[in-house]
């Protein structure tokens, strides 16, 4: 059994998306980022049509941070996305790619003058503030330009989701947002709505990444009901917008079951509309963030096995030309991850290996205790579901090039992200 329906097998080889993922690594490389773009726009027309089915009143926002280049900008804007941007360089690369700024929010708990100074001056469609200082600071910016910027306010709802302890970001303690429980979101949302160049819109929070379950959405959703509600009878001002950020899990490994996304969104808009009735508060239009679960599940990587070493007793390393610089998530969060032979893939997945990268480190590793086919030199590797924060958290380190990207449409491949080459290693280096 696969992670994702998009991996199957045709004559003894894995295929993504009905393509042949030997003869792609033949025909562009490896280490090589193989995207199956017709799931990458299934996915995202199933999170737009949950929302038109259970809500109606919203938009779904693609969160970039989890892959992004400008052909990715280009079909979340072909599928009606809006875009979730997390710094300058996200806003600059959607903009090169003609998506629309009027539909990105801009969040951040740190954004830079500059950033600041980008995202008003492009007229992105929502900057989602992370505190009052940066609400200050915004205020001032818009002001000197003679604008009036549109705001979010970013709340951390006191919500401990159920995930790994780095990428939590909805309990009390946490570097984002401004705190609910102690008092600080409720006195900061006055000090904004004073601010003659913001106009507060609504609120955003985000409670986690990873998350399987559907049950902690709905808790944001009435958590933070609850604080518009605050809000209205402290200020006597409605608000109406309200994002609830992202987080939706997905398979890294045949074990780990999920939702499907559109259960996720049912829950979510069901949460609301029991909770505004409830309370008698106007539904707000909705925002959500998916980014994991639009691309996670849709890529693998594929890598050339070079040394196996097998220790008796111990362990086998099998170790590829990649690791760490283009997946740095097992190293980090200890990220669980399935792979196989690609050339053997209709061989058993019997053997018991530790996947291993080419760093000069000897935490570089991929995954321990895997399961994949009896590997040789010059077999190809195919990780799976590495759609997600795995291009964008990739590296240079130790000097090696990061690997091209390719997408899958129709059977059809393309590069969307060219194979970095030394010249481009020591572009910016300055020799005198």
């Amino acid at each position: 059994m696969f992670v994702s329906n998009s991996l199957g097998i045709t004559d003894g080889h894995l295929t993504l998306g009905g393509v042949d993922t030997v003869l792609m690594a033949e025909k562009f490389g490896t280490p090589l980022y193989l995207f199956d773009e017709d799931r990458i726009r299934e996915n995202c027309r199933n999170y737009v049509s949950a929302m038109r089915e259970h809500y109606g009143n919203g938009t779904v926002a693609y969160a970039s941070k989890a892959f992004l280049c400008a052909e990715m900008a280009k079909v979340m804007n072909e599928e009606g996305m809006s875009l979730d941007v997390v710094s300058g360089g996200e806003i600059y690369t959607a903009l090169k790619a003609a998506f629309p700024a009027s539909r990105m929010f801009f969040h951040g708990n740190n954004k830079t003058h500059d950033e600041l100074e980008l995202a008003v001056d492009c007229g992105v469609g929502r900057i989602v503030v992370d505190g009052l200082e940066e609400a200050e600071s915004l205020n001032n910016m818009a002001g000197r330009v003679g604008k009036k910027v549109a705001v979010l306010m970013r709340i951390t709802p006191g919500i401990d989701a159920h995930t790994h302890s780095f990428i939590k970001t909805g309990q009390i303690d946490s570097k984002f947002g401004v705190t609910l429980e102690n008092g600080d979101a409720l006195r900061s949302v006055g000090s904004v709505l004073k601010m003659e160049n913001l106009e507060l819109k609504g609120f955003h929070c985000h409670i986690g990444s990873q998350i399987f379950e559907t049950e902690p959405f709905a808790h944001a959703a009435d958590v933070m009901i609850d604080f518009m509600c605050a809000v209205r009878s402290t200020y006597s001002v409605e608000l109406h917008e309200l994002d609830l950020g992202g987080g939706f899990g997905i398979r890294y490994t045949s074990e780990q079951n999920r939702a499907e996304y559109g259960e996720y969104v049912k829950a979510i808009c069901e949460a609301l509309k029991r909770k505004c009735a409830e309370v008698k508060y106007e539904l707000p239009y909705l925002i959500i963030e998916p980014g994991r679960s639009i691309v996670g599940e849709a890529g693998i990587t594929l890598y050339t096995v070079g040394r196996v070493k097998s220790i008796p007793g111990v362990r086998t390393y099998v170790s590829v030309d990649g690791g760490m610089t283009d997946n740095p998530r097992y190293a980090l969060y200890k990220s669980p991850y399935e792979a196989c032979i690609a050339n053997k893939a209709d061989n058993d997945r019997d053997f018991v290996v530790t996947i291993a990268g080419k760093c000069c480190e000897s935490g570089d590793l991929i995954q321990e205790n895997c399961n994949i086919q009896r590997p040789e030199p010059g077999d190809i590797l195919a990780v799976f579901s590495t759609g997600a924060y795995n291009y964008s958290m990739s590296s240079n380190y130790n000097r090696i090039c990061r690997p091209a990207a390719v997408f899958l449409r129709n059977g059809e491949p393309r590069v969307v992200i060219r194979r970095e080459t030394y010249q481009d290693i020591v572009k910016n280096d300055v020799l005198k």
